[in-house]
């Protein structure tokens, strides 16, 4: 059971999401928080919780900074922050990427794509919303952020490693790369895995900004 804590200052927002989470077997929400204080309050109470999904603009306590928190406390090293975000968010979600977030997800997102990013966080994917990939990679250009590897770096990946480069810029998950370059999603996984570790890349948003930097995609 994948167990979510939902941070949103919004009560509505929390229970929709609650909402379409709970339809699934596999996943259980076990609390919710207004803003990011009392979010890491409940997370250093209670210790039975797999992802949080974050909300950035919070009064007392924002989602970057709570993110931030999460991520540097070691008691708290199992759990996975996925941020959640708006389409205007481009600027926050980029922060929230650096301060530790494993993905974000649309607010409004289908449900069938909110409970696969749940999944593919609880399983130590990065889950990046194709929805807002390209402004958030655009954003990343913009601000010059720092280059997991140089351009050079690419040579050493195989013809199959760029592809799968290609498809993690354009925000897809592993499932839908090995469906779109037909192979497993355990090879899908693998790959993705070889290529962070070839370009010394933190995350699968690294992998996208290097992705559109090296012109391996066409600029957003």
């Amino acid at each position: 059971m994948i167990r979510v804590l939902v941070v949103d200052d919004q009560p509505l927002v929390r229970a929709g999401i609650r909402a379409v989470l709970e339809r699934a077997e596999d996943v259980e929400v076990v609390g919710e928080a207004g803003d990011g204080r009392a979010a890491l309050d409940r997370l250093r109470v209670c210790r039975d919780v797999d992802v949080v999904l974050m909300d950035l603009r919070m009064p007392v306590l924002d989602g970057i900074e709570a993110t931030r928190r999460i991520v540097a406390d070691a008691a708290l090293e199992a759990v996975t922050v996925v941020a959640l975000t708006t389409f205007d968010d481009e600027e926050l979600v980029l922060g929230a990427l650096r301060a530790g977030a494993s993905g974000f997800l649309l607010k409004d997102a289908e449900p069938d794509e909110l409970r696969r990013g749940v999944r593919a966080a609880a399983a130590g994917e990065a889950m990046l919303s194709p929805a807002v990939t390209r402004g958030v990679v655009r954003a990343a250009v913009t601000a010059l952020a720092p280059q997991p590897a140089a351009p050079e770096a690419l040579q050493q990946l195989t013809a199959r490693e760029l592809e799968v480069l290609a498809a993690v810029g354009e925000g897809m998950s592993n499932e839908e790369i090995a469906r779109a370059l037909v192979m497993s999603p355990a090879t899908a996984r693998t790959h993705v895995g070889r290529v962070l570790s070839k370009l010394g890349a933190r995350d699968r948003a690294q992998l996208a900004a290097l992705a559109w930097r090296t012109g391996l995609l066409p600029r957003p």
